[in-house]
């Protein structure tokens, strides 16, 4: 017997992140976060960007609506301190932010500036391990933490530039922090969905040529929508996945498996 509860996030309380238009795949998850019944925290950039982001989070009603941008100094432990303050625990954190200078990103990799290639693994990587430190102390019944990772990171992938290296330092200490925080009842993933249009794929030159060749060849023949991202990601945010940490988790129509 199937028991519900298991596959619901009511009374559950959670940051999302990264959210910047209706097509951020952030805005997926969000959207099924809140379907199984929990409670968000929403961030957006800035102060331009918050025009786009609001009416969203007020579609999921979210509790608590904030700025963060990686780029300011304390402003993500401004973010975690309010939360505590606010609701003194935290069950599930995504973190949907990605970001290279234009310069770097469609260069050659050999080429990257070393400011350029610091910035992206900070803003990329680091902070998703700084996320974690923060929501440690206030997953004390447990957790789920969430970065999004992309097929780059294993294969070349043309166009993909700098951020194939930097993706897999994010899906390499994905594993660490699984393996750190699994004792706590932690869990950590790192979601690969295929190509979608989003405002952060448009800085990827040819991403067109990009989607056509990945409806061609996955073996759905469909390309994935931030809906399917979003009821993967809130599944493993349930008891139901539970015992499911650490791993990369390929929402891309089986596209990763074709030569």
């Amino acid at each position: 017997m199937i028991d519900r509860a298991r596959v619901s996030l009511e009374g559950r309380k959670g940051l999302v992140t990264g959210i910047a238009n209706a097509q951020s795949i952030a805005w997926g998850c969000a959207q099924a976060f809140r379907g199984l019944g929990a409670e968000l925290a929403v961030t957006y950039l800035n102060d331009k960007a918050k025009p786009f982001v609001e009416p969203l989070a007020r579609e999921v009603e979210a509790t608590l609506f904030m700025p963060l941008d990686l780029r300011v100094e304390g402003q993500l432990e401004a973010v975690f301190a309010r939360i505590e303050k606010e609701w003194g625990r935290l069950d599930f954190v995504l973190h949907s932010i990605a970001y290279a200078p234009k310069e770097d990103l469609q260069g050659r990799v050999v080429d990257c500036s070393k400011a350029g290639f610091l910035l992206a693994m900070e803003i990329s990587c680091w902070s998703f391990i700084r996320m974690a430190k923060l929501a440690e102390p206030l997953m004390d019944r447990g957790g789920a933490l969430f970065c999004m990772t992309y097929y780059g990171s294993q294969m070349v992938v043309e166009h993909y530039g700098i951020m194939g290296p930097v993706k897999a330092a994010l899906e390499s200490a994905t594993r660490y922090l699984a393996a750190e925080l699994g004792p706590k009842g932690i869990r950590v993933h790192a979601i690969s969905p295929g190509p979608l249009k989003t405002r952060a794929a448009s800085g990827i030159p040819e991403f067109d040529e990009l989607l056509h060749k990945a409806q061609e060849k996955a073996p759905v023949r469909s390309l994935v929508s931030i809906d399917d991202v979003g009821l993967a990601t809130a599944y493993l945010a349930t008891d139901a996945a539970r015992l499911i940490t650490g791993d990369v988790v390929y929402i891309d129509g089986g596209y990763h498996i074709i030569d």
